[in-house]
């Protein structure tokens, strides 16, 4: 659920389907936060999320500024994103590199996801995160479609665009947080749950329940596959990664092809 609703309000708000939090670095700074924490300085359990939830939000504010030029354009805040999540990518591997080996795989599990060992405590923060955050968004589900039209459009029509970015910016990445601090990054379930929705209910209806979800399903479905459809069992990021990474590729061939911004 927090990813789906997470990814979409992204999406939706800069117009753009490769503004995913997992594209544009942010699960990249919760999971780098996550691998310091356990390999460098020696944190475990709840104070590894904590840690990972508050450098994630961190890594949020630091790209909206970076991307603020008078206004955000969702192609800069992407790029500046993936720019981002390159080099948190980067020191993440570094610190594995150094992990001792019964580090290793706990750390291992903040690269691609994973729902191995979860139990209800866990759940517990990511329910609170979803009853605080989420009526949020879908309180501002109105002004969040008005974003599409784009900002000029949007305060004529009586939108504080600033305000409510940065609203829905920080309950946005308090779900995508929150959910990662509990399961890792799950890759592209943020950035398919959105697309999806999208089809699913058309151009005039709200995608964040359905996007909520189709986030359900992605990670639910794709565990089971990973669990049992095969000789090993694999952790639910990795066939999740499996799903998003063509459909990446597809995104970025199709904005070349027609010569358009991303």
């Amino acid at each position: 659920v927090c990813f789906g609703i997470g990814g979409v309000t992204f999406q939706t708000m800069l117009r753009n389907p490769l503004a995913s939090p997992d594209i544009i670095g942010i699960s990249s700074g919760a999971s780098a936060a996550a691998a310091f924490a356990i390999v460098i300085l020696g944190l475990g359990g709840a104070q590894v999320s904590v840690f990972a939830i508050v450098t994630g939000i961190a890594v949020a504010l630091a790209i909206y500024l970076l991307a603020y030029r008078g206004g955000v354009v969702g192609t800069r805040l992407v790029l500046i994103g993936i720019g981002t999540a390159a080099m948190l990518n980067a020191a993440t591997n570094y610190i594995l590199k150094t992990a001792p080996q019964w580090e290793l795989q706990e750390a291992m599990r903040w690269i691609t996801g994973s729902l191995n060992g979860a139990s209800w405590p866990q759940v517990q923060p990511v329910l609170v995160a979803c009853l605080v955050f989420a009526p949020v968004l879908l309180l501002k589900s109105r002004d969040l479609s008005m974003l599409r039209l784009g900002d000029d459009t949007a305060s004529a029509l009586g939108v504080r665009t600033e305000l409510t970015r940065i609203m829905l910016i920080v309950a946005a990445v308090g779900l995508i947080a929150f959910a990662t601090a509990a399961a890792g990054p799950i890759a592209f379930v943020a950035f398919l749950s959105g697309p999806i929705a999208a089809r699913l209910v058309g151009p005039h209806g709200s995608p964040l329940v359905p996007a909520a979800l189709v986030g359900v399903i992605l990670v639910l479905g794709a565990d089971l596959v990973g669990q049992y459809a095969f000789g090993s069992r694999y952790p639910v990021g990795v066939i999740t990664g499996v799903l998003g990474a063509p459909y990446l590729i597809y995104l970025i061939a199709r904005s070349n092809r027609t010569g358009g911004a991303l």
